[in-house]
């Protein structure tokens, strides 16, 4: 887990790049779920929350921005 001040220290690209990271493993989990085979239900959760403190930094830059 990412607090807001260390994606805050990070780049516009960094954090798009992270997004599409997390968004990747919440599509590989949601099969392993639908499978059966997910052992840890809470890492859903977890990334659901991560991506969007991303979208929070990256919409407080676009609104710092204009």
């Amino acid at each position: 887990m990412t607090d807001a001040g260390t994606l805050r220290s990070k780049t516009e690209t960094e954090l798009k790049d992270s997004v599409l990271a997390l968004k990747k493993e919440q599509f590989n989990l949601r099969f392993t779920k639908a499978t059966g085979q997910l052992e840890n239900t809470a890492r859903v959760r977890e990334i659901r929350r991560e991506i969007a403190r991303i979208k929070t930094v990256l919409a407080e830059r676009a609104k710092q921005a204009s």
